[in-house]
């Protein structure tokens, strides 16, 4: 399980497992929030093609599907 702050998503990097489209790295490039300032959702931006994914925040939690930085 990856440790978060919701607050430090922005522009922070991730390692896609297994690879999306036969991309792997990402970066967060917009984060929403709700009126209470909780994070809602996240687009995350593939490196080298720039296509955006939306993706909920709770999601990158899980170590299986996704690690901290780019490996």
């Amino acid at each position: 399980m990856n440790k978060l702050n919701p607050k430090k998503l922005l522009n922070s990097k991730w390692t896609a497992v297994p690879a999306i489209n036969k991309e792997k790295h990402f970066i967060i490039v917009s984060v929403d929030y709700d009126e209470d300032d909780n994070v809602i959702e996240c687009i995350t931006e593939a490196i080298i093609s720039k296509s955006q994914y939306p993706i909920s925040w709770r999601d990158l939690k899980d170590a299986k599907n996704w690690l901290q930085g780019w490996k």
